[in-house]
């Protein structure tokens, strides 16, 4: 049985649980991290020394950093999905945004997301936050002119591309107290994997 550690409320925790739910793959989950603790701890730190979530056990193989444990659940158990195609041209548009969330989107989302989710309003810098969404609003208008006469992120199916940009794209358009310029090939793409039954189970939900 794979054990992942994480809390549900966090974004890379989800977009694995979503991948699992993508290839029908059971697992054991174990809340870590912030008010759950544990990844301080010296048996956590033994499996991920970055003390950070999510953590994948799989019997004694262990793997840290979530968009290589997306891609090892796919390449040791999707064999016949769609997720990860082995095509290189095509493997490699996907490994492009999967980096690209990493590198350039989270740490642009990152600070207007704890502004606006877990700062209290009369703490936040009203100028600072300003800043901060202007420079992540340029990164989705980004993505929705990529979109644009586009069905999916890359080729014509569903891949660990949408389920990455997906799960941040939740927390793009779950916040409050933002006005966001209209995006609509964006917004039709968020449309369209908002139905599927793991962004339902596992990302649809309040931003905590």
């Amino acid at each position: 049985m794979i054990t992942i550690w994480g809390r549900a409320n966090s974004v890379n925790v989800q977009k694995v649980l979503w991948c699992c739910d993508e290839l029908v793959l059971p697992y054991e989950r174990i809340d870590a991290g912030l008010q759950f603790g544990r990844n301080s701890e010296p048996d956590y730190l033994a499996m991920n020394p970055t003390g950070k979530i999510p953590t994948l056990v799989d019997g004694d193989f262990v793997l840290w950093e979530s968009n290589s444990i997306l891609r090892y659940l796919v390449l040791q158990y999707g064999e016949s999905s769609l997720l990860y195609p082995s095509e290189p041209k095509l493997r490699s548009s996907i490994d492009r945004w999967l980096d690209w969330s990493l590198t350039t989107l989270q740490p642009a989302e990152k600070p207007v997301f704890w502004a606006l989710v877990r700062t209290p309003a009369t703490e936040r810098d009203a100028n600072r936050l300003a800043a901060d969404f202007s420079a992540v609003t340029l990164l989705w208008r980004l993505l929705d002119n990529h979109l644009q006469g586009r069905f999916f992120l890359e080729g014509e199916k569903f891949t660990l591309a949408d389920i990455v940009i997906g799960a941040y794209a939740k927390r793009w358009f779950g916040l409050d107290g933002v006005e966001r310029p209209p995006l609509p090939n964006l917004e039709r793409w968020y449309s369209r994997i908002a139905t599927r039954p793991g962004f339902k189970k596992y990302v649809d939900f309040p931003l905590t």
